[in-house]
């Protein structure tokens, strides 16, 4: 019996690292979220063999991209301007206590608010390529505006015809324009 839990255990451990792309392939693939121009010197955030979050690659162009998680359903990569990497670094740390959606958004919008957690002073892009597969993956934009809302920027609630920007989220800390090409066909 013990033979058999030794066995399974390593099947599951060899099941688990398969499931991690090579590095080379991680950094290809994460910055296919950004348009081609901007992919050259992007720092890369990806997976080791664990499954654990390690930088793949320093970067000095601005931009900041995250590899598809294997531990989750479906193809995500995402791409943002390095001013809001405060944010997100903040969002992943939450995560990792295993907080809930609310829970990271109240504790960074009070963070927020008491100047403790720095938010982009001026409007800052997440480029972000997702689906249930690579193949079947849609492009979104995404402009953090924090604070900002319909008022304050003339933007509509919600989507008014496919593809056009709307406001997620209007006066908090998390704000933006959301931007979601129809997809291909």
């Amino acid at each position: 019996m013990k033979r058999l839990l030794v066995c399974l255990g390593f099947l599951f451990s060899i099941s688990a690292f398969a499931q991690v792309l090579p590095t080379e392939q991680q950094i290809k693939e994460a910055t296919m979220a950004l348009p081609e121009a901007d992919r050259l010197n992007a720092k890369i955030w990806g997976y080791n063999a664990d499954g654990e979050l390690v930088e793949l690659q320093k970067g000095g162009s601005g931009y900041i991209c995250l590899a598809d998680d294997p531990n989750k359903k479906g193809f995500s990569v995402s791409c943002y301007h390095q001013d809001l990497e405060p944010f997100m670094a903040r969002g992943r740390q939450l995560q990792k206590e295993n907080k809930s959606f609310k829970e990271v958004f109240d504790i960074r919008e009070a963070e927020a608010k008491k100047g403790k957690l720095k938010m982009p002073k001026n409007p800052s892009t997440l480029h972000m390529l997702s689906g249930e597969s690579l193949e079947k993956a849609n492009y979104r934009y995404v402009v953090y505006i924090p604070w900002a809302t319909a008022a304050s920027t003339g933007l509509p609630l919600k989507e008014v015809v496919p593809g056009a920007p709307w406001i997620m989220d209007p006066g908090t800390h998390r704000a933006h324009i959301m931007i979601s090409p129809p997809a291909k066909k």
